[in-house]
């Protein structure tokens, strides 16, 4: 019971740790804007593929690479994982170089929604009754901006819908999640490489965009791409999923705040209080979840005796000592 405990408290601080760093991660892919995003996109994932690479052969875990390979059933889930986490990636970095970072904060509005739908329907995961009102909430702060701007969140959908699926999948990979990063990125870095060798040859390289310290962004994309992502898929096999739901909230706030503060794009009535909806429901799920943890630190705690009582329980020892 208390190794579960502590798995659970290490998955929550892992995976809210991954939120974090990829709420900021728009304004390190904000330095790469002069660059094409495909090409970011190709680099990323090679640059992936080589710290993960050191950091197994740091670990001494290819051992369980090597058998990875040679299990199909295994390596198509890898590539389908691959699939999604690219995608995801893609867009991303596509809605903040082109200017769109609140609407990608609102896709990453959206996935907790999804998250929490798909932990009910494909795991039969059972989420309180405030956790269902947050969903709920947070799907009516989705529709109002929907039906007040008149247009369908298709880029925000574009980013929700392929990390969602991504997620469920991390679920049933057999693999450590080290392992399973590696074999993703290692699943798609042949195109990524033939992409990469087409643009520089079309386009004399990176060097002519990108000098001094700059160029240097590209090789450092693998530590920004996976060191969050080692934290999620360390930390979401620990907890439950619709539970990660709630915690994805993170990212989004913080993307909305760097949009709106460090990008400083212009903000709506409409969206303002799209998100103040949506944080309601939000402060919903986050009150409960205090609740419950005051409530068993209360239950586990020693009883604190009175002065007077303690008083007598220890002068009763010692007349039954010296009997």
């Amino acid at each position: 019971m208390q190794e579960n405990k502590e798995k659970q408290t290490m998955g929550l601080v892992t995976v809210t740790s991954g939120y974090v760093l990829w709420g900021l991660l728009a304004i390190y892919w904000s330095f790469l804007g002069q660059v094409n995003a495909v090409f970011i996109l190709a680099q990323r994932i090679v640059w992936s593929l080589v710290f993960m690479a050191a950091y197994l052969l740091v670990t001494r875990r290819w051992k369980e690479a090597v058998d990875a390979l040679r299990s199909r059933a295994t390596m198509s889930n890898c590539f389908l994982c691959g699939v999604l986490i690219t995608l995801n990636w893609g867009i991303y970095i596509y809605a903040v170089n082109s200017g769109h970072v609140l609407q990608a904060s609102m896709g990453y509005f959206i996935e907790p929604v999804l998250v929490g739908l798909m932990g009910v329907i494909a795991f039969r995961e059972r989420p309180s009754k405030a956790e269902t009102a947050t969903f709920l909430i947070a799907g009516v702060g989705i529709a109002y901006l929907t039906v007040r701007t008149g247009r369908f969140p298709i880029l925000a959908l574009a980013i929700a819908v392929p990390f969602t699926v991504y997620g469920a999948l991390k679920k049933r990979v057999p693999l450590t999640a080290q392992t399973s990063l590696f074999m993703e990125t290692l699943c798609m870095t042949p195109f990524a490489l033939a992409f990469s060798a087409w643009w520089c040859a079309g386009h004399g390289g990176t060097t002519g965009v990108l000098a001094g310290a700059s160029f240097w962004l590209l090789p450092a994309c693998g530590v920004v791409t996976s060191v969050p992502l080692l934290l999620f898929n360390l930390g979401v096999k620990e907890i439950p999923y619709y539970f990660s739901g709630i915690l994805m909230y993170i990212n989004p706030t913080l993307q909305f705040l760097v949009g709106l503060i460090y990008f400083r794009e212009a903000l709506n009535v409409d969206q303002l209080i799209a998100f103040c909806i949506i944080w309601v429901g939000i402060i919903v799920t986050l009150t409960e979840k205090v609740r419950v943890i005051r409530a068993q630190k209360g239950k586990h705690a020693p009883a604190v005796l009175p002065r007077r009582k303690r008083m007598e329980n220890a002068a009763q020892t010692c007349y039954t000592e010296e009997k």
